[in-house]
C-alpha cells in the first residue's frame, strides 16, 4: 500500500499511454485492478499466440541499430539461471533463428518459469535490442515456450549456405582420387549406404560449436579433405590415403550422435557412447561388409590405425580423446580437424556476415569458451 501525491491512499499505480495514474484503495477500485492485470495477461499470451503464427518475421541477421522491438519465435540454447548483483535472478542463454544466433538476457523471471524453460528449444519472445561491449544483445520482457511447426522450422533451423548435393558431389571426387585398392573399396562401402550418407548429408556437424547447421557435418569434412590436398604434399612420407580416409570417417558417428530434426541435441545413444566412439565400431562394421560384398580385405594393421585415427582426433582425453594421437597421419588428422573448427568458430564470433550492420564499435567479442575462454579482438586492421 503506497500513499499518492495528494495523500489518498492507492493500492497501485497503472501505466498508460498519458503516464502513471492512481489507483485509490476502494472496491471497486480494486476489482478494476484485477481486471488490468487479467487484460493485460490476456494480450502478453494474444501476443504470443501470434508469434507462434510466424508471419512476416524478422530474422536476427536484419537487426540493425538497437534499441529496436523484437517480437517472434527463435530457438533458445544454453539457458541458465544467473544472479544479479543485487542477488536477483535472471536468464541467460542463446537465441537464435537460421540466420544466426545472438546473446539474449531476462533481467527479472521467476524461477517457476524458468523451470518451464528448455536448455535447448524454442521459445516465443517479446523484448528489445541493446548494445552491450560492442555486441548486440536481446533484453527480454516476455518469453514462453513454444511447439513449432514444419513450416516454422525452416525459419529456426540454420543450414549450410552450400547445396547439400553440390558438396557431396565435391566430397565424392577427392575420395576418387584415393590410390590403394582397399581404401577405394572401404569409401565405396560407406558412400553405398543410401542411410548413411542421407544422414551425412543433412547432420550438423555439432549442437553449438562449429558448423552447427544442418549440412555442416558435410560441410566440415569437405573443408578437411580440401587442407589435407594442400598439406599432404608437404610430408612426403605421411600416407595421403590413411589421412583422406581418416578425416572422411572422423565424425561419421555424429549421424547417430546427434538429432537435428527439431532442436539440435543428442540422443540417448550420443550420451551414452558418442560419436568417437560409435565411429571406430561403424568402422569395424563396415570393414566386415566389404569383406562380404567385395571380397577386399585390409591390410594387416589398416583397420587399427584408422580406429586409432577416429579415437584420438580430439587429441587429450579432457577433450574427449579415447586415445592422444600417436601415428602421423592420426596427428595430422587431429590437428587439420582442430585447425578448421576454431578458425570457423573465432571467424564466426569476431567477424560475423552482418559485422558491418551489426557492429556496436567494440574491439573485443565476449569471452569464447571453446577458444579458451578467450574475448578475441575483431579488426582487421589491414581493411581499415
Amino acid at each position: 500500500m503506497a500513499a499518492g501525491a495528494a495523500g489518498i491512499r492507492v493500492i497501485g499505480w497503472v501505466r498508460c499511454p498519458a503516464g502513471l495514474h492512481r489507483i485509490p484503495r476502494t472496491p471497486a477500485a480494486w476489482w478494476s485492478l484485477r481486471f488490468l492485470v487479467f487484460l493485460g495477461s490476456f494480450m502478453s499470451q494474444l501476443t504470443l499466440n501470434e508469434q507462434k503464427s510466424n508471419s512476416s518475421r524478422r530474422f536476427i541477421i536484419e537487426f540493425r541499430e538497437p534499441p529496436e522491438r523484437v517480437s517472434g519465435v527463435f530457438s533458445i540454447s544454453n539457458a541458465q539461471m544467473g544472479q544479479t548483483r543485487a542477488g536477483k535472478p535472471y536468464l541467460r542463454c542463446i537465441i537464435g533463428d537460421k540466420t544466426g544466433e545472438m546473446p539474449a538476457r531476462m533481467w527479472s523471471i521467476e524461477e517457476a518459469v524458468f523451470r518451464r524453460m528448455p536448455t535447448e528449444g524454442f521459445v516465443g519472445i517479446e523484448g528489445e535490442t541493446q548494445a552491450y561491449q560492442g555486441e548486440l544483445q536481446l533484453i527480454i520482457h516476455s518469453i514462453d515456450v513454444v511447439e513449432p511447426t514444419a513450416e516454422m522450422l525452416r525459419d529456426l533451423l540454420p543450414c549450410s549456405k552450400r547445396s547439400p548435393d553440390e558438396m557431396f558431389a565435391e566430397l565424392t571426387g577427392v575420395l576418387d582420387t584415393l590410390q590403394h585398392p582397399a581404401m577405394k573399396a572401404l569409401a565405396q562401402t560407406y558412400l553405398s549406404d543410401k542411410f548413411l550418407m542421407d544422414a551425412f548429408k543433412q547432420c550438423p556437424a555439432a549442437k553449438s560449436m562449429h558448423h552447427a547447421y544442418l549440412g555442416g557435418l558435410l560441410e566440415h569434412t569437405l573443408n578437411l579433405l580440401n587442407l589435407a590436398d594442400r598439406v599432404c604434399p608437404l610430408y612426403p612420407k605421411i600416407n595421403r590415403d590413411l589421412v583422406v580416409m581418416g578425416l572422411f570417417l572422423h565424425d561419421l558417428g555424429k549421424t547417430r550422435e546427434l538429432s537435428y530434426d527439431k532442436v539440435f541435441a543428442y540422443t540417448d545413444r550420443g550420451e551414452l557412447i558418442g560419436h568417437i566412439v560409435e565411429g571406430a565400431i561403424m568402422l569395424h562394421d563396415k570393414a566386415q561388409v566389404m569383406m562380404r560384398e567385395s571380397g577386399q580385405r585390409l591390410p594387416p594393421g589398416a583397420l587399427t590405425v584408422l580406429q586409432h585415427i577416429i579415437l584420438s582426433h580430439h587429441t587429450q582425453p579432457e577433450f574427449g580423446a579415447a586415445k592422444i594421437p600417436s601415428t602421423p597421419e592420426a596427428i595430422v588428422v587431429a590437428m587439420l580437424d582442430n585447425l578448421d573448427a576454431k578458425t570457423t568458430i573465432a571467424l564466426n564470433a569476431a567477424r560475423p556476415e552482418r559485422d558491418a550492420e551489426f557492429n556496436m564499435g567494440g574491439n573485443f567479442t565476449e569471452k569464447q569458451w571453446a577458444l579458451d575462454n578467450v574475448k578475441l579482438f575483431r579488426p582487421d586492421v589491414l581493411k581499415q
